[in-house]
């Protein structure tokens, strides 16, 4: 089995490719609820391929990408190079390799389940200035659609282990003891993705626990193949999700 660090080896260019983007109202809560703007230097932490780290690149903010996995880095490092605003770290969750009181914010994406909690929170008390907060976000694939109900069906006959893993991320009493009680506000936005065939083989690929290889990998691509042929609509297929934003001070 793969470690944390490990895990999406392999799967890189798919994740940076077929991953959905995070929507742009979530600039617009931060800076209604926590005075956040352009001057707030921000640590992202787990940024993988820097899918979260451009919603605030583009926003004008200073982004160190914290991530350990030397694929992912790699191409985040090609991704974002044309944002001189960029920093790309070797580091983890529990030793991001910043400087104590250097962020304003910490963000974290779809990664925030594979950390060790304690120390993930003692280093982020570290780096943190004084009045920070931590941003935790993540898409969550709905069950509301035709297709997505039959998505989501084909994806639990796989690995439980892995699937429970992504679940974790939305224990709200993990999340208020991480944050502390009453300190932890939410926000929920729409978001979508409309793909292709290849665009759906792609973005199931880029699961950490579907097969990339075997009878399992062919098995689950018959199965994606007959649902994209069954409701794709003009050629495409839309993937719906549920943007989850948990964010405050740490206690």
């Amino acid at each position: 089995m793969k470690n944390s660090i490990t895990r999406f080896t392999g799967r890189v260019e798919n994740y940076a490719k077929y991953r959905p983007g995070y929507p742009e109202q979530v600039i617009s809560a931060l800076e209604k609820n926590i005075g956040f703007d352009q001057a707030k230097d921000i640590a992202d932490i787990g940024c993988g391929t820097g899918i979260l780290s451009k919603l605030f690149l583009n926003n004008g903010n200073l982004v160190f990408g914290v991530e350990p996995n030397e694929e992912m880095r790699a191409n985040a490092e090609k991704q974002m190079a044309k944002f001189l605003n960029f920093i790309s770290v070797n580091g983890t969750a529990e030793n991001t390799a910043l400087a104590t009181h250097s962020v304003d914010i910490v963000t974290v994406g779809q990664a925030f389940h594979w950390f060790d909690f304690k120390k993930a929170k003692k280093e982020f008390n570290r780096i943190l200035r004084k009045d920070g907060h931590v941003v935790i976000l993540w898409n969550e694939r709905k069950n509301t659609s035709l297709f997505m109900k039959a998505l989501n069906k084909t994806l639990k006959t796989l690995n439980q282990e892995y699937e429970e893993a992504e679940e974790n991320i939305a224990d709200k009493d993990l999340l208020k003891t991480f944050f502390g009680e009453d300190k932890m506000h939410t926000n929920l936005f729409q978001n979508f993705q409309m793909l292709d065939l290849a665009g759906l083989k792609g973005r199931i690929l880029s699961i950490s626990y579907v097969p990339e290889s075997g009878d399992e990998h062919k098995r689950i691509m018959n199965e994606v193949k007959d649902l994209f042929d069954k409701y794709n609509n003009g050629g495409q297929v839309k993937l719906e999700y549920t943007t989850k934003v948990f964010y405050g001070k740490l206690k």
